[in-house]
């Protein structure tokens, strides 16, 4: 059982801007859990499209129910392969990442990034994950708490995204911005961690039916 999410977003933004601010988007406020990103592979193809894959390093804690299950190493970080294409031309940007720590949660994520078709000075992202877990017993419980957390990281990387975009015109990034963000990132963790746990408590009993 893959568990999928599809969803889409808007900057009110040129494409350009946003295809600028991608490539300088860590180290902001709302993506502390980003410790490093190194360019693995880049090249630029015959048709001038920009092929890039990225080797991110996240700090990813898991919640003490599923730590037992973990490797120490694994419970506490996490490596992630970003993949993108950018196509100037067609004013395209596919990026699609996954994480090749944890195997036995596989979250893979695409996003495309494209000019809106109402507003030439918009730019509008559609995103798509599918989110699986090979945990015996537990594979419920996993894939809930990997979809809540996609969710929250979405939350944080629009608010990125804003902040970036700020700077790279000069603006200074309201309070009110951070301070939405972060409520609604610990209301969803802490709706996710309750959810996971009735979810892992359930799947445990059953497990000594």
């Amino acid at each position: 059982m893959v568990k999928y999410f599809s969803g889409a977003d808007l900057l009110k933004t040129t494409w350009d801007q946003v295809c600028i601010a991608f490539w300088q988007r860590y180290p902001n406020p709302y993506s502390n859990h980003v410790l490093t990103e190194d360019i693995i592979f880049r090249e630029v193809t015959p048709t001038n499209c920009l092929i890039s894959r990225r080797l991110l390093t996240k700090f990813s804690r898991a919640p003490a129910w599923m730590e037992r299950y973990l490797p120490k190493h694994m419970s506490s970080s996490a490596y992630i392969i970003e993949d993108s294409i950018v196509d100037p031309q067609k004013r395209t940007m596919t990026t699609m990442t996954w994480n090749i720590t944890h195997a036995r949660l596989m979250v893979t994520r695409c996003v495309d990034y494209r000019t809106n078709p109402d507003n030439s000075n918009w730019t509008e992202l559609k995103r798509e994950a599918w989110i699986s877990s090979r945990v015996f017993g537990l594979s419920r419980a996993i894939q809930e708490f990997g979809l809540a957390r996609f969710k929250t990281r979405v939350t944080k990387t629009m608010k990125g995204f804003e902040y970036v975009l700020a700077k790279m015109q000069g603006e200074t990034p309201t309070k009110t911005l951070a301070e939405t963000a972060t409520e609604r990132a610990r209301e969803t963790a802490l709706a996710a961690k309750e959810k996971a746990k009735d979810l892992a408590s359930q799947a445990q009993k059953k497990q000594y039916v």
